[in-house]
């Protein structure tokens, strides 16, 4: 991993081609865009092809789920596919609910994702591992979550970032660990959706080393968050959302490398 990244991505400004959940789609369109790509959202099965043309990376977000929005992840996720574009899935609450899983899991089978983005939740349920999770939350469980990163990586033959106090990115073998970030990142619903949409961008400017491409994306918006929180008097979600999109803008590969613990 190196931050060096960051100045390649603002010179570079990668377009990003996110199919987004309506409850964060403004969290992640200005962030990507306070960072330094360029956030471009469909919501069309017909144009699938031109803007996955036009497009360095994709997201495909579950979260609000339809019948529709399958059909046009597998057409983004499919022509992604075939033009070598990397492709991110974020598997939100399918830990939660057996449609979103089954789905997720249908989806997977004819979209191959480069990255898959989830919380402790999203990625028991993929890796098949016990764990209970609550809606779009972790919820709880046992055992070894490098262990159970890396399973998800293994069976889906690609990079995992398990998000949560600790961010895991693994490949299925190499491992690295993200310890940076602040607890408001809890208190604000789009965090998880903004980092797999940041790890989008990121994998756009280095498709050639994914692992390095999530593991940058993870540390520059923990660290980020972490500077934000450092500046507040009091733990205030609202100020705390307003003030990550100001610092993403702003925030300095210099900074972020005096704080970040990466291991």
């Amino acid at each position: 991993m190196t931050l060096d990244l960051l100045t390649t991505l603002r010179q570079q400004n990668p377009i990003v081609l996110t199919l987004a959940n309506f409850v964060t789609v403004q969290d992640v369109a200005n962030g990507l865009n306070a960072l330094g790509a360029s956030p471009i959202m469909s919501a069309e099965v017909d144009e699938a092809e031109a803007m996955v043309t036009i497009a360095g990376a994709v997201c495909l977000n579950l979260g609000t789920l339809t019948k529709l929005q399958l059909a046009q992840m597998r057409a983004v996720g499919d022509a992604a596919n075939q033009q070598h574009k990397p492709v991110i899935f974020d598997p939100v609450a399918v830990g939660a609910v057996p449609y979103r899983l089954a789905a997720a899991q249908t989806l997977l089978q004819t979209v191959h994702a480069d990255i898959i983005r989830g919380n402790a939740g999203e990625i028991a349920a993929l890796a098949a591992w016990d764990w209970q999770a609550k809606g779009i939350d972790a919820g709880t469980g046992s055992g070894d979550l490098v262990a159970m990163a890396q399973a998800c990586a293994q069976k889906y033959h690609c990079v995992v970032v398990l998000s949560g106090a600790t961010d895991i990115v693994t490949d299925g073998q190499q491992v690295i660990r993200v310890h940076n970030g602040t607890e408001l990142f809890q208190l604000h619903v789009g965090s998880g959706d903004l980092l797999s949409s940041l790890v989008a961008a990121f994998a756009a400017v280095q498709p050639q080393d994914l692992m390095a491409a999530a593991a940058t994306a993870a540390t520059v918006l923990a660290g980020t968050g972490e500077l934000v929180a450092d500046q507040l008097t009091a733990s205030r979600p609202g100020t705390f959302a307003m003030s990550l999109i100001d610092k993403l803008h702003l925030v300095t590969t210099a900074e972020l490398s005096k704080i970040a613990v990466v291991d």
